[in-house]
């Protein structure tokens, strides 16, 4: 089942376990278990400290735990992690195994410290490039806690869960049978949810930060290179990211970075955060920004006051802050995410195998993702609002070309229909002759471009038409001191290399204003409590 040469790599791998690890195998009569137990009897050759055996005893079959021999540490998985979740088995060998994680020592204590019966399940696809964070987080919890158990659900391989769970986008996380939450998750915003108190205390370590030179207002390709810019200027820099990484996490394939044949989202965006933290940055991840205070006197502080309660000052600001996807903004979209509604094909797309699905967006990423899902559902409607799709050429033949492929132009959809538990269909109406029509469906998957994220921003500064941070060719507001970069600005193309090009700008003409602002002098601690 595994090549040669990735045998030679995790038998390196496996080098580092200093633990014996026993591999439980629960197998059934079916092909898909026959594939696990080739799996499993080759990974346990690669290694004198594995060893596997068969005790047909879960009711998930085929699925596997990985146990701590001695003792009650281990986790499970139920289907064949091979695909973006091959990492997480791995990781979790190695982490039965004894091997430590590179997880900074404050979250480890955190898990360890956490009191209470944790038991997840976590539903995820192996094409899905969100899930292997949040079963990688998970795992390692129930690695460090024995407290906390987890197992990780192939959702393609259990529809029959799936179907009576309704579970319709991954990963879907259940705790104590419960739904946790839905969508990419990391270890940190996982903890927060679970330790009430963690966002209080962390807001106190955030109010006694001193003021910045620079401060970064967001983690995604932009904001990460206006960091690495400006703390190279040998000034004090700090980002504030809601997630390092931003929308570019989302993203399945990367043909089109310079230098780069090809990457994933993902990859890139650890890559970005390894690289800052090269540098002396203050990463203060998870937050996220609620009002911008400009200075109150030239060469004065900025503020940024935060979701927690906290409030960050620094002499310049660079909102980075990126966009999301767009949302059809009609009746029963809301009601129905995540039950049907996606947003990320490649996620979600194998959740509706053998079903009815509509695609809405006739651009580059419309297309693509019909043409994606063609080969997993049973039919795909393309729904365009021109009169024409404006994907290149060459994707809309690929497209043409599709049997179980309908495409509607000139279509203005107007409603997403339910059954209160999931998706059934969507009306939609004919632009050219007004009529309304309807089509049943199980699925719909809303590709219509990017949204800013800079309604946090209004009446502070100035904001084209579209909501996007208008600047100049040096990256400056309208507000002296504050610069922006990236997908939540005027700048005509929405791109990684374009982002990371402007977060570089931003921070350069930062570090030129603060050169060239005025030195304000602090008043006596007398005279100020007076005023």
């Amino acid at each position: 089942m595994l090549d040669a040469n990735l045998k030679t790599q995790l038998k390196a791998y496996l080098e580092k376990v200093t633990q014996p690890i026993e591999i439980v195998a629960s197998l059934d009569d079916s092909a898909k278990s026959a594939e696990l137990n080739e799996l499993l009897e080759e990974i346990a050759s690669l290694s004198g400290q594995i060893t596997l055996v068969r005790r047909d005893d879960d009711k998930r079959k085929p699925s596997f735990a990985i146990n701590r021999v001695g003792s009650d540490i281990g986790v499970r998985f139920a289907g064949i992690p091979l695909g973006h979740e091959f990492t997480s088995l791995v990781l979790a060998l190695l982490q039965v195994g004894g091997h430590p994680s590179k997880t900074a020592a404050d979250v480890i204590e955190q898990v360890k410290n956490l009191d209470g019966d944790y038991r997840f399940e976590t539903y995820f696809s192996l094409s899905c490039q969100n899930c292997p964070d949040v079963v990688q987080a998970l795992n390692l919890m129930s690695v460090l806690n024995p407290k906390i158990q987890h197992v990780a659900i192939d959702g393609a391989l259990y529809q029959d869960e799936v179907e009576a769970r309704q579970v319709m986008s991954v990963p879907t996380v259940y705790l104590n049978g419960e739904v946790f939450d839905q969508g990419r998750m990391s270890l940190e915003q996982i903890l927060a949810k679970i330790d009430t108190g963690a966002s209080a205390r962390e807001a106190e370590q955030i109010k006694a930060r001193g003021a910045f030179d620079v401060l970064v207002v967001g983690g995604g390709p932009a904001g990460a290179a206006a960091a690495i810019y400006a703390a190279r200027k040998g000034i004090r820099t700090g980002v504030a990211a809601e997630r390092f990484g931003g929308q570019v996490l989302d993203t399945m394939s990367i043909e089109n970075f310079i230098s780069v044949t090809a990457t994933d989202g993902p990859k890139l965006g650890v890559a970005l955060e390894q690289h800052v933290r090269e540098y002396d940055v203050d990463i203060m991840n998870l937050q996220r920004a609620e009002k911008l205070v400009p200075a109150s006197e030239p060469g004065g502080l900025i503020e940024i006051e935060l979701a927690n309660g906290a409030t960050l000052k620094s002499k310049t600001v660079i909102l980075s802050t990126g966009a999301r996807w767009r949302q059809m903004g009609v009746p029963g979209e809301d009601a129905y995410r995540n039950k049907g509604v996606a947003y990320c094909p490649h996620c979600d797309g194998p959740l509706f195998k053998g079903k009815r699905v509509a695609v809405i967006g006739g651009g580059n990423s419309g297309v693509e993702a019909a043409i994606d899902l063609a080969g997993i559902v049973s039919h795909v409607t393309l729904i365009e609002f021109d009169s024409k799709l404006r994907a290149d050429e060459v994707l809309q033949r690929k497209l043409r070309s599709l049997p179980n492929v309908d495409v509607i132009v000139s279509a203005q959809s107007t409603e997403v229909l339910g059954d209160g538990q999931k998706v059934s269909g969507l009306v939609y109406k004919d632009r050219v002759d007004g009529v309304m029509h309807s089509l049943e469906l199980e699925g719909i998957f809303v590709q219509i471009g990017l949204l800013p994220n800079t309604e946090w921003l209004k009446g502070t500064l100035e904001l084209s038409s579209r909501g996007e941070i208008v600047i100049d060719e040096r990256g400056q507001t309208s507000l002296p001191g504050v610069f922006a970069a990236g997908d939540a600005t005027t700048v005509p193309y929405k791109q990684i290399v374009v982002a990371m090009g402007a977060g570089s700008t931003a921070a350069l003409s930062a570090f030129d204003h603060l050169i060239r602002s005025p030195v304000v002098v602090a008043k006596p601690e007398k005279e100020a409590v007076a005023a």
